[in-house]
Formats: C-alpha cells, structure tokens, sequence
C-alpha cells in the first residue's frame, strides 16, 4: 500500500464501506438478476438505476464497471424480441450518472470508456400529436447505435440514434459536451454541437490530421495540432 492510501485510511476510516458495499451488491446483481449473460468481475454501485426486468435484455462482458448513479435504461414495449437491446462487452467503464436508453439496440464494445454525464439513446419521445401530453405519446421507432472498440466518450457528450444505424468507429474521440446524431469512421476525435471530425488518423500518412471542421487549404498550410478537451 502507498503512503497516499495509508494517509486515506487514517483520515477517512470508514471510507471502506462503500466498497464493500459496492462488492457485495456486484456479486448479488451478478448471481441474481436474469441478464443474457453476465460475465466474471462486474463491478456496479449499489445506487445504478436498473431494474431487475431489464436484465433480461442486457448482456455484460467480463470486468465490466458501472459507477455511481448510472442508469441502465430498456425501452422496448415487446418482450418477444430475442436479440439483447444493450450490450456491454470486456473492459467497459459506466462512469458516474452515464445514461443508457436503447429500445432496439446499444452495442458498447470492448474496452469503451464513457466519462460522467454521458446519455446514449437509439429512440426518442414522440411529440407529433399535439393534442396529447409528449409523455403520454411513448417512443419513436428509433435505430441502432454500436460504439467501436477502444473508443473513449468524454463527460457530457450525447450520442442520439432516431432512425437508421449509428456507429461510431474503434479508437474514436468523442469530445465534453459533443452532440452525435451520425457515423464516423474509426480513428476520428469529434467535437461541438452537431459534432463534427476535427481530427483524424491517416493510415496512408500514419499521422493525425485535421478534419473537416476547418477549410482544407488552412489545415494544409498550418499543420498546428488542435487542443481538444475531452475529460
């Protein structure tokens, strides 16, 4: 143990329990609740929002950890779908208040790291008929969304799917605060609100570039690296 974790133990002496507590209801939810298929050393806070009847549409990887108040979300009104509306595969982190909403499907692969405040949704509220209250209108048919290996997905950023099939690509970036309602292809950092490539990996000059969200023959003359805070 360092001296920095000794120090944390003789001021905070009880900080210890919400870990145990966190071990405790992991290996209760893991052993209990009916996923598709859970895998070994999942890691959830005891304060996740997920009801045990979602689980059934859920899938976890091995080493999968889910942060405080995060809320795992299933808004499908047939149960007689088979294929798993969310899936969480190896190496995959929830941080604290990410929010996952998939009536069809939400495919995180391995190794995805989402940031705090991060919402995925593949639908929508349906809003058109005017007479009724927007929460008595139910969801729109929404699409599909996979998230690419390795990617990572900065605090506060939307990922939003209301038709067809969003994919954001392996080793992606997708910066604080962006808002992502298309595809992008592997190896891009995306930014702003719509968000936008503004940096991308050239595999024929094997280098980062900048991307489409600056006029090409300003990117071409200066060649500056572009600061992106993504935390």
């Amino acid at each position: 143990m360092t001296s920095a974790n000794r120090r944390m133990y003789v001021t905070d002496p009880v900080s210890w329990i919400p870990r145990v507590l966190s071990k405790v209801y992991s290996l209760w939810v893991g052993a209990t609740f009916p996923f598709v298929e859970c895998g070994s050393r999942l890691s959830i806070h005891y304060s996740v929002d997920l009801l045990r009847p979602h689980a059934s549409h859920i899938k976890l990887g091995d080493d999968v950890l889910i942060a405080k108040d995060a809320w795992l979300n299933v808004a499908r009104e047939d149960d007689s779908q088979t294929e798993p509306a969310i899936v969480i595969e190896d190496g995959c982190v929830i941080a604290r208040r990410a929010q996952i909403s998939a009536r069809n499907s939400i495919h995180i692969e391995r190794d995805v790291i989402l940031a705090a405040n991060v919402i995925i949704m593949d639908h929508n509220h349906a809003y058109e008929d005017v007479t009724r209250p927007i929460r008595d209108q139910g969801v729109t048919n929404g699409g599909t969304i996979r998230i690419e290996a390795g990617s990572w997905i900065g605090q506060g950023a939307a990922i939003l799917c209301d038709r067809g099939d969003l994919v954001v690509g392996r080793n992606s970036v997708i910066a604080a605060n962006a808002v992502v309602t298309r595809s992008c292809p592997p190896y891009s950092v995306l930014s702003g609100n719509p968000a936008r490539i503004v940096k991308q990996f050239d595999p024929a000059k094997q280098e980062w570039v900048l991307g489409s969200s600056r006029p090409a023959a300003v990117a071409s003359e200066k060649r500056e690296p572009l600061s992106l805070v993504a935390n």
